[in-house]
């Protein structure tokens, strides 16, 4: 296997182009010369206007035979996150005996149906998938969701662009030139060692159950139970410190694969609970979920996803041995920022830490994409990671 190089670079100026060049300037550095075959850009703190030009300026410079990237809320590079402030993020490698294929994926609205048109066709060398897509003009949950048919079991990994007030402000890179709707993204194959992870940040609490009573994405009865009162009894599992904290953080975890005996933190799809009933006893969520579904409660917390974003990425560690980790790409939602934890930092720098290579960058996202339980999903406050072998 031939090697990989990857380097990364974070500036922060109020001149996004000055930012674009100093990113790109460290990026390469860490190349020793070598042209890079892939690159992306993120760009936060500007006028649409303004991160198109960062993103185009950065795309020249780094010469790279493909390069992607969009506007966002915050980026990540150099082992530092920055939110809300003007700033560029880039990385960069050179991944020989590597194949590489952008694309952008385009929707074509029918009458009773929404076509997507745009994806490659799946290659039998093909390793891993990263997407970049449009929060307004593209349907993520669906392409997501098809995707394991579609393309015959292709791994997805990436985010939803975030920090466009409204539809029409985000913009997006691929191959140079930018774009304002659908998805961004690229197909890598050959000679390519990948480990995708994902982080949800929530730990399980009370019992799986069985959902005993539904219609659509509302709840009415979890193991013969009112689901309400189903959510109180496993807060009252809880101490009085951690009750407070789930009043904003109580999730609800739905079982991937209904044919394992034994739930394991990983094997829940978490769902956000957007509403609660008294009178009736019921929950609603953002997803239908049918009878006979296996369910169970999830807290999120700073705690709790230090906590599982460590061991995700222990496990990661643990089974790749000795092989160099050369860099990684990092997806996390804006929540996990200082919304959440101390700093702006400390995905990246848990990235770093435990994978043991400095070259990571990302963004901070409205919507994560990445494989759990062998299928593509889309998430919410969760860090996904795509990290290449040397």
């Amino acid at each position: 296997m031939t090697t990989t190089r990857v380097g990364d670079g974070l500036a922060v100026d109020e001149d996004l182009l000055v930012a674009a060049e100093r990113a790109v300037s460290a990026a390469l550095a860490a190349l020793g010369g070598t042209a890079p075959d892939l690159a992306f850009v993120f760009v936060s703190g500007g006028t649409p206007e303004e991160t198109e030009r960062a993103l185009v300026h950065a795309a020249d410079l780094v010469g790279a035979g493909t390069s992607l990237g969009c506007g966002a809320q915050g980026v990540m590079a150099g082992g530092h996150g920055v939110e809300a402030g003007y700033a560029v993020s880039v990385w960069a490698a050179s991944m020989p005996s590597v194949s590489v294929r952008a694309f952008h994926l385009e929707v074509l609205r029918m009458t009773e149906s929404v076509a997507v048109l745009g994806m490659p066709v799946r290659r039998d060398d093909d390793v891993v998938g990263v997407v970049i897509a449009d929060p307004y003009s593209f349907p993520a949950d669906g392409f997501v969701a098809r995707s394991h048919d579609s393309l015959a079991g292709l791994p997805l990994v990436g985010g939803m662009a975030s920090g466009a007030p409204v539809a029409g402000a985000t913009r997006l890179l691929v191959d140079g030139r930018v774009v304002d709707r659908g998805a961004v993204g690229v197909v890598l194959g050959g000679d390519l060692s990948v480990h995708t992870l994902v982080s949800q940040g929530c730990r399980p609490i009370g019992m799986p159950m069985t959902v005993t009573g539904a219609d659509g994405a509302t709840l009415y009865e979890l193991a013969g139970r009112p689901a309400f009162e189903q959510a109180k009894s496993a807060l009252a599992s809880l101490d009085e410190q951690e009750q407070v904290n789930a009043v904003r953080g109580l999730q609800l975890g739905v079982v991937v694969d209904e044919y394992v005996e034994q739930h394991e933190q990983g094997d829940f799809l978490v769902r956000a609970i957007t509403g609660a009933d008294h009178a009736t006893g019921a929950i609603t969520t953002g997803e239908v979920i049918p009878v006979g579904t296996t369910v169970q409660f999830l807290l999120r917390d700073k705690n709790a996803a230090h906590e599982d974003l460590s061991a995700v990425l222990g496990a990661v560690r643990r089974s790749i041995g000795l092989e160099a980790v050369a860099g990684a790409l990092v997806f996390s939602a804006g929540a996990r920022g200082r919304s959440m934890f101390p700093t702006t930092d400390h995905d990246i720098a848990a990235v770093r830490g435990v994978l043991g290579t400095e070259s990571v960058a990302g963004f901070f996202t409205s919507g994560e994409i990445g494989p759990l339980a062998g299928r593509n999903h889309v998430h919410g406050f969760s860090a996904t990671v795509l990290a290449f072998g040397a």
